[in-house]
Order: structure tokens, then sequence, then C-alpha cells
């Protein structure tokens, strides 16, 4: 019988159900759910109440998570999680002083992301002023069809890889600008692989705009992309495109050069 996860979908004989529960216990806090009750974690996770104390207390014992009593909190150390990822990706040091100097010449937020599934993850950060509703920081996920951080990663995808990512994906509606139509998703995929750049204005929240580039390997692999992102009430598309977008690209340049110096 092959094993089978919590959700019910079959898996393959190498799955360890155990881990990927505790995973999901992990994964249940976030952002407006950084304290919970047993109650809760076991509904968030579609655990038994029995089950989820028992990989509540095995966390508690290994320090990620801590309690008072009722509620549930992480700890630090899930940062080491994290951690050993960054660090052993590079990027992130590598790219920080340049996003640094980035946000000092164009005065706006600069960030680095990666794709991960349907998801682009925040690795490295340079806020100025907060301009959207969530906060971002490093680990940050966003829906990548709906980011300029996104569609540069998705269009350094190979054919077969970007078809089966966009089979598998849910184009949320976000605003009334999000790009929700297969269709139209390839067809600016298109236009940003061509132009070596992707623009989002107002599709992930309503007077939002970025600007994005890949950063590829010394393969010539995207690796990661770099976007300024600004409220489209301060700057203008034809600024975005003629005094930031030359920027941004130098930064992403540079990072490319450090990578190759560093092999």
């Amino acid at each position: 019988m092959e094993p089978v996860d919590p959700a019910g979908d079959a898996r393959a004989p190498h799955f360890v159900q155990s881990l990927a529960r505790g995973l999901s216990v992990l994964t249940a806090f976030g952002e407006g759910a950084e304290h919970l009750t047993l109650s809760e974690v076991a509904a968030r996770t579609d655990l038994t109440r029995a089950a989820a104390r028992r990989f509540l207390l095995t966390l508690v014992d290994l320090g990620y998570v801590t309690s008072d009593g009722k509620r549930f909190t992480l700890r630090p150390r899930v940062l080491d999680l994290g951690y050993a990822y960054l660090s052993g990706l590079g990027l992130p040091a590598v790219a920080q002083p340049h996003l640094e100097r980035l946000v000092a010449q164009v005065r706006e937020s600069s960030s680095m992301a990666v794709l991960d599934g349907h998801d682009v993850v925040y690795v490295a950060r340079v806020p100025t002023a907060r301009i959207m509703s969530v906060t971002i920081d490093v680990g940050t996920r966003l829906p990548a069809h709906a980011t300029s951080l996104g569609r540069v990663l998705l269009a350094g995808l190979g054919p077969d890889a970007l078809e089966r990512w966009i089979d598998g994906a849910t184009l949320a509606r976000f605003t009334d600008r999000t790009l929700t139509d297969p269709a139209a998703l390839r067809a600016d995929l298109d236009r940003a692989r061509t132009r070596g750049h992707a623009i989002a204005d107002s599709e992930l929240e309503d007077g939002l705009r970025s600007v994005a580039v890949p950063v590829r390997d010394r393969h010539g692999v995207v690796a990661a992309a770099l976007n300024v992102s600004t409220q489209a009430s301060r700057v203008p598309l034809e600024d975005l495109r003629g005094v930031v977008l030359p920027a941004l690209a130098a930064a992403a340049r540079a990072v490319e050069d450090d990578l190759s110096r560093r092999g």
C-alpha cells in the first residue's frame, strides 16, 4: 500500500509522512498566526489534537517552539533552517552591498528573490519607506505570477518547465490588473525574456509598481532576480524604464561579476 499524505494523496515509497507532518506544524505559524493554541495548530494542519500535540512538544524539546502553557510560538532557532540554505546559496551576501548602493541611488526599495514552487521567496532586501500593506522581509513568499520578480524567474525557465509550472499554477487575481489568463501570462513572459526585464504595475496590490531583471550564474542560467519597487503615484512608468531600470540592470551585472569571481 502506497504512503498517503494528510490530504489523502498517494506518495512515493520514500515519502516520510511524519516528517511532512512535523514540517506542516512549523509552517502553520506565520504573519497573523505568531501565537497558536493546540486546537488552532491542529485545525491549520488537518492533524488530530493528539498528533499536533506530539509534534509541538517534540519541537519544544528541540528548541524550535516555545509554549506558555496555552499558546505555542516559534523560537529564533527556526532561523537556522533558512540560514543553512541562504549560506549555501551565497547570493544574498554577494548581492546585499549592491542592493544598498542601488537603493541609495534610486531612493526606492530593492529586493532579490528566487523561485520556489509557485512563489518567489525573498532572500535579500533593502527597504526604504514601507509601500505595501504587508511587510516584506527575507523569507517572505509572494505569488510569482503577480510580481515582477516572479515574471523574470518564470521567463528564465525552459519551455517544458514553464508549461508544467503554468499547468499546476492557480493564477489568483489580486487586483483588476492581475494577469490570470495563461495565454496572456505566456505572452508577457515572452516579452520579459526578449527585453531582459519585467514590469508589474498594480497587479499584486493597487498602486504598487515594480521592475525586475534576472541575475545569471556563470553558466548563463537565471539563478535569481533583482527588483526595485515603488508607488505608482511617485514614479511614472517612463521614469521606471528610463531611470530606475538602467541602474537596476547595472546592479544585476555587478552581482553577476562578483558571483563569477567567487566561482
